[in-house]
């Protein structure tokens, strides 16, 4: 193989590599548990950017089960955002399964 088609290529994945992860990190997911009573979003960075809580879900002498909820959707919420982020990898990658690449 020319070297020097392999390092322009490599450059030109890690350009796109570099522009998804801009757009990943404008893009959200959402994930709501307890019939919608609390929904987290999380963006394509991993970061939790919102969380709502309907007012019914406040009751102070069972903040257990509020906690466990958050919980709930909170890791519901991540593993969406890592089938997107995988999934748009993917398509970058052609399938390629490359590790430590997010």
């Amino acid at each position: 193989m020319d070297m020097k088609k392999m390092m322009k290529q490599a450059q030109q994945m890690q350009s796109k590599m570099s522009k998804m992860q801009e757009q990943l990190a404008d893009e959200t997911v959402d994930a709501s548990v307890g019939g919608g009573v609390v929904t987290v979003t999380v963006n394509g960075k991993q970061e939790v950017v919102d969380i709502d809580i309907e007012p019914d879900a406040v009751d102070p002498d069972d903040a257990e089960m509020l906690e466990d909820l958050i919980l709930a959707a909170t890791n519901e919420a991540m593993r969406k955002v890592q089938d997107m982020v995988d999934k748009k990898m993917g398509q970058l990658t052609g399938g390629m399964n490359i590790p430590g690449m997010f």
